[in-house]
């Protein structure tokens, strides 16, 4: 019998042949790792142009134009019988396609039949796998390909099935992630009507929406790069509200949370974001939104209104975790109060001191520093090992100070620095704390060029001038510019983020932490609908075979005593029923039709 690997990987498992003992997932991508740094800079750089320049949106909608009699939206108001469907199960995972171990423990919650949740008051709630699957956003990382989809979320999610239920009805919303390679991978994997082991995809575009029993809709929209809502997703959002009755209710899943982004990230665009959401709740839906999904935000953070609405970020389906300590999340806005965040905000404090760790956490990012650690002493230490280091020092300095490469280099290092400091706080605090941080290393090189030109003197290796001197100076500044230069940058992170509020993504990337895991669960009744959130505290490293054929291909391994169950972040949230008119039996699961 031949058993299909997950992640890419094959196994014999008959007859005494190999069998693979564990799976080939990929690991959470280091995003300080020199190659993925200019690999992720060019694929944001050029989306950037073809977003302006080809918008993908666009394109389909002139390629698919609508075909008559048909809705422009899924309709899960009944069973494939054409019966009104009294009870409907939802899960919405967002940001993921990331290592294995996270992406996959979320995976295999999400796709078991039931799970058993308790809450943090002992409480135990009995939950049903979702007949629909939605993704709310960064489908994979670091950016898309789709090969890198197949091996980041198609895979895992595949090996994830547990055949004891029904593959779900899948729908997706883009995140600047998916739209690294102009969105191309993602109509393709998403919008395509291509059937997967694990879901059946039912949009045609980019955004989408749904018709849920008693009286709920949900809406996916896609806010390209540019944060521009396009013409054609006017109308289509349009046309789908000329299908609402009074009183029927909104779930808004967007890939970019609004209410927290314009407070963290001062990004071009913000105030755009801000403006479409108000222009599309306001003048195409006509109506206020009960519920705003997102992810972006890589944890679990929820705001509730007086009037009872939800805004909920839920963006631990995979991805390393982003922090949960900082202000401007926090501030009531609109009228809504932070209720719960996952991690708790003291933990989050907590995790960012391991950024002390930065140059085993990212020993490629130390071997690049350590490299340009040596550029930058190269001349000055063979300077001090030809005229003597004993209070020589600052007329070598002087005179290195002279040469065309050095200033070169020590300039880049202040613009390099500079251009990555947090521009949230203004042009004034980038140019102070990036060239503190610039000249921090400056100094640093130098007194490392220093050190190591008296220990190989002390040493007596070689003889003055000599080259066999100067390869051992090069040695000792490489390895001490390993260390040392990514400490100063993981001690950079932790004052900026921990002091400043400032670097939370850039903190919290470095260390590529693959625990606290979320995703939502809905469940849409008579009685109205309630939101279970659902966590993980501790992700399984460890996995064994399956059982049985039934089973999902990897389980945990018991062994890994550490993981954790998933549970319920917070009490369940109860949403009451909507005012809606009695359902309108309709043609049941179907593809989304074409809009225009």
């Amino acid at each position: 019998m031949t058993i299909r690997a997950a992640g890419g990987g094959t196994a014999i498992g008959a007859g005494g042949r190999h069998e693979t003992r564990k799976p080939h997932g990929k690991p959470m991508v280091r995003w300080f790792h020199p190659s993925t740094l200019v690999k992720t800079g060019v694929k944001a750089f050029l989306s950037a142009v073809i977003g302006k320049q080809a918008d993908r949106r666009l394109l389909d909608a002139l390629t698919n134009p609508k075909q008559p009699l048909e809705q422009p939206y899924f309709d899960c108001t009944v069973d494939d019988e054409s019966r009104p469907r009294d009870v409907l199960w939802l899960d919405y995972v967002s940001d993921l396609g990331d290592g294995w171990n996270a992406t996959y423990a979320v995976a295999t919650a999400v796709m078991n039949p039931a799970l058993a949740l308790e809450d943090p008051e002992g409480e135990t709630h009995h939950t049903q796998g979702g007949e629909v699957l939605v993704f709310g956003g960064d489908e994979v990382y670091p950016t898309a390909s789709v090969q890198e989809y197949y091996d980041r979320t198609v895979g895992p999610y595949e090996a994830a099935l547990n055949h004891r239920r029904r593959v779900p009805s899948l729908f997706a919303v883009p995140g600047n992630h998916d739209w690294y390679d102009g969105l191309v991978s993602f109509v393709r994997l998403f919008c395509q009507g291509r059937t997967s082991e694990a879901w059946r995809t039912r949009q045609r575009r980019s955004y989408f929406a749904i018709k849920l029993p008693h009286g709920w809709w949900l809406l996916g929209t896609d806010m390209q790069l540019e944060s521009d809502l396009d013409n054609a997703q006017v109308e289509f959002f349009k046309e789908v509200v000329s299908y609402m009755q009074d009183g029927e209710r909104v779930i808004l899943c967007n890939a970019e949370p609004e209410w927290a982004v314009s407070k963290i990230k001062a990004i071009a665009g913000r105030k755009a974001l801000e403006g479409n959401l108000q222009f599309l709740e306001q003048l195409v839906l006509g109506k206020k939104v009960s519920i705003f999904l997102s992810g972006d935000l890589h944890h679990y953070m929820r705001h509730s209104g007086k009037d009872g609405r939800q805004k909920i970020i839920a963006g631990g389906g995979g991805a390393y975790l982003y922090p949960t300590h900082l202000p401007g999340e926090k501030r009531e806005t609109e009228g809504f109060e932070l209720r719960q965040c996952f991690p708790p905000s003291q933990k989050s404090r907590r995790l960012t001191w391991h950024n002390l760790a930065f140059p085993f956490l990212n020993p490629w990012f130390g071997v690049f520093m350590g490299a340009f650690y040596l550029q930058l002493g190269w001349g000055l230490a063979s300077d001090m090992n030809s005229t003597g280091v004993s209070d020589k020092f600052s007329r070598v300095l002087h005179r290195a100070l002279k040469g065309t490469g050095t200033l070169f280099l020590g300039g880049l290092t202040l613009v390099s620095a500079i251009t990555f400091a947090d521009a949230r706080r203004g042009a004034s605090w980038r140019w102070l704390a990036g060239g503190l941080h610039g000249s921090t290393h400056l100094l640093t090189a130098g007194l490392l060029t220093r050190a190591a030109a008296t220990l190989v003197k002390q040493l007596g290796v070689g003889a003055p001038g000599s080259l066999r001197r100067d390869i051992a100076s090069w040695l000792l500044l490489f390895t001490s510019g390993f260390l040392v230069a990514p400490f100063l940058v993981g001690l950079y992170l932790i004052s900026s983020l921990n002091v400043f509020g400032c670097h939370a993504n850039e903190a919290f990337s470095s260390l590529a932490i693959p625990d606290w895991k979320c995703f939502l669960r809905l469940r849409i009744d008579a009685s109205g609908l309630t939101i279970y959130p659902v966590g993980i505290r501790r992700v399984p490293r460890a996995w064994k075979r399956g059982a049985n054929g039934r089973d999902p291909v990897w389980v945990p391994d018991p062994a890994d005593t550490r993981a954790t169950r998933p549970e319920l972040i917070e009490k369940p949230i109860v949403i009451g029923p909507t005012r809606a008119l009695p359902v309108r039996v309709g043609v049941g699961l179907r593809p989304l039709a074409s809009v225009p």
